[in-house]
């Protein structure tokens, strides 16, 4: 059984303000096109189809564009919410969407409710593992401790249980949306840290074939069976060296995985350019550069006078601009964003308490500072479904 294997679409999402609809409805053409040329069995979709809960008309129109296409073409897809998702939202009309073909899989309780394909060889079974918020669902899964290694350990129990039962032979894919031990994360994901702890480890998901993984946006490779597709655009500049693509996956009749990365169209390259301004204005080696989506990190020691508008005479699509001044005699301190860089909110509040009271909190203080910032997350997460 052939498989393409996509997630994190982001429908509705812009790229530093810029509107990236028509990427994204490019993408979906691109994604129809290889299920023909390719003679696809079935699409997997493992999440974030939106970037938020309540998504612009727009991304809707689009979104059901694309299911419309998709089932055209007569090949069933599995497709499973994500943590931008709103998972009742997306799941509305899932068993009239059944019927044509489109699979939703957005309620916990479901897991272990396979979508049953058929080829020459046999039975596949596809299981739909939407983003499972461990503060939500911990009930559902009868876990005590609300972790995501805990309830994605919980459910996948349940789809061995199942799996089980089924006829010998039978091969199975899991869909998932989730944070994998060796995983590369980007900018662009949304934190789903929950108690300091937000990857799981990929053992996670023994006992099944194929694990076609969303969530993160960079395509890669965990084991041959654990995979991410990554996220078919760019949105942030931190993928600026990402290769963006999706997984042609074959199952043969013993479940043995080969994969092959299915490119997917670039709207714009984009480029990290950094110096004094006077050199990338000059520098013949980023002409390449010149068309590209840009962020420039100044590095003059004074900023210099009007400099977004200089940049965009050279590189008419610079989006972010930063500054990195080089350090001077006179000026050895960082500055409060520089001195912030790569700390989470949990360390930030540890060197606050620091700098007022002289000392650091001691253990028990870290773990109710700990637990103020994910009650806090958590609620964000439950105002954001209730929407």
């Amino acid at each position: 059984m052939r498989l393409l294997h996509t997630s994190d679409w982001h429908l509705g999402r812009a790229f530093h303000r810029v509107s990236m609809l028509d990427a994204q409805s490019a993408f979906i053409g691109h994604l129809v096109d290889t299920v023909r040329a390719h003679e696809v069995d079935a699409v997997v979709v493992s999440g974030d189809v939106y970037d938020r809960a309540v998504p612009p008309l727009s991304a809707v129109e689009l979104y059901d564009d694309a299911l419309h296409r998709l089932s055209d073409l007569g090949v069933p897809t599995v497709m499973i919410s994500g943590n931008h998702d709103s998972a009742r939202r997306l799941g509305v009309g899932a068993g009239l969407l059944g019927r044509a073909g489109i699979h939703l899989r957005t309620a916990p309780s479901g897991c272990a409710e396979p979508v049953v394909l058929a080829d020459a060889h046999g039975d596949v079974a596809f299981y739909g593992l939407p983003y499972l918020e461990p503060a939500l669902v911990k009930a559902e899964f009868g876990v005590e401790r609300a972790g995501h290694e805990q309830v994605l350990g919980a459910a996948m129990e349940r789809v061995r249980a199942d799996l089980a039962a089924r006829a010998p032979g039978t091969r199975s894919v899991v869909l998932a949306h989730a944070f994998v031990t060796g995983g590369a994360p980007s900018d662009s994901e949304r934190d789903i840290t929950v108690g300091g702890v937000a990857a799981v480890p990929a053992g996670v998901f023994d006992g099944v074939d194929y694990v076609a993984l969303g969530h993160l946006h960079g395509s890669q490779t965990i084991s041959e069976r654990v995979r991410y597709s990554g996220s078919p655009l760019p949105y942030s500049f931190s993928e600026a060296d990402h290769r963006k693509s999706m997984w042609l996956v074959d199952l043969d009749e013993r479940g043995t995985v080969t994969a092959e990365r299915i490119d997917c169209p670039v709207p714009r390259p984009l480029a990290r350019i950094r110096g004094d301004l006077e050199e990338l204005l000059a520098a013949p080696e980023l002409a390449a550069h010149e068309e590209s989506w840009v962020e420039a990190t100044l590095t003059d020691a004074v900023r210099p006078d009007d400099p977004m508008a200089r940049l965009a005479e050279r590189f008419p699509h610079t989006l972010s601009l930063l500054f990195d001044p080089r350090r001077t005699d006179e000026r050895t301190d960082a500055s409060y964003a520089e001195r912030l860089s790569g700390r989470d909110d949990h360390e930030i509040a540890e060197d606050f308490v620091t700098h007022v009271r002289g000392a650091g909190p001691d253990p028990d203080e870290r773990l109710l500072l700990r637990a103020a910032f994910d009650a806090v997350r958590t609620d964000d997460v439950v105002r954001e479904v209730a929407r």
